[in-house]
C-alpha cells in the first residue's frame, strides 16, 4: 500500500509517499483516510457532508486528531446512507459522547461499521516518560535562568 498525503502547507513527494494537490482528490481516491491535523478555525468542520461524500463506499475514515475536525452529524448521515464503509474514531467532538449519541450507543445502527476508542495515546509508559523528562528539562531551564522552551503564558 502506498500512502498519499494532503497538506494545507506545501509538501513534496518523497520515496515514502505521494502528495495530492487537493483534499477532494485525496478523499475520492483513498481506501483509508487518516486525519492528523490540529483543530483551528481552518480545520473545524473541515470534513463535512460534502467532503465525506467524495469518499468511496469501500473507504474508511480514521480520526485520531480532534473530534471537531469532522462534522459528526454529517458523518452520522454518511454512515446511515452507507456512503463509506466505516469510521474509526479515537476522538469525538464531545468526550465522552452523550449516552444517546448515535456514535456511542451500543444499540445503534452503526455497530458493524463504527469503532470508538478512548483518546489515550499518551498512556504508554514511553510517552509518559517523555512528558516527565520534558517537564524536568523546563524546570531546569527556569532554575538555571535559561530561555524556557514552549512557554504558554508569560
Amino acid at each position: 500500500m502506498k500512502p498519499y498525503v494532503y497538506s494545507r502547507s506545501a509538501k513534496a513527494k518523497t520515496e515514502l509517499y505521494d502528495v495530492y494537490q487537493s483534499l477532494e482528490e485525496l478523499l475520492s481516491e483513498s481506501d483509508f483516510v487518516s486525519v492528523h491535523c490540529p483543530l483551528n478555525d481552518a480545520t473545524r468542520g473541515m470534513l463535512d457532508y460534502e467532503k465525506l461524500s467524495l469518499m468511496k463506499p469501500t473507504s474508511y475514515l480514521i480520526n485520531t486528531a480532534r473530534g471537531a475536525i469532522c462534522n459528526e452529524e454529517d458523518l452520522i448521515q454518511i454512515l446511515k446512507e452507507k456512503k463509506i464503509a466505516g469510521a474509526c474514531l479515537d476522538v469525538q467532538t464531545k468526550e465522552p459522547p452523550d449516552e444517546d449519541s448515535l456514535l456511542w450507543n451500543p444499540g445503534n445502527v452503526f455497530d458493524d461499521n463504527v469503532t470508538l476508542t478512548p483518546h489515550i495515546g499518551w498512556k504508554r509508559v514511553e510517552t509518559r516518560q517523555r512528558l516527565i523528562d520534558s517537564v524536568a528539562e523546563r524546570i531546569k531551564e527556569f532554575v538555571d535562568g535559561e530561555d524556557i522552551l514552549n512557554v504558554v503564558n508569560q
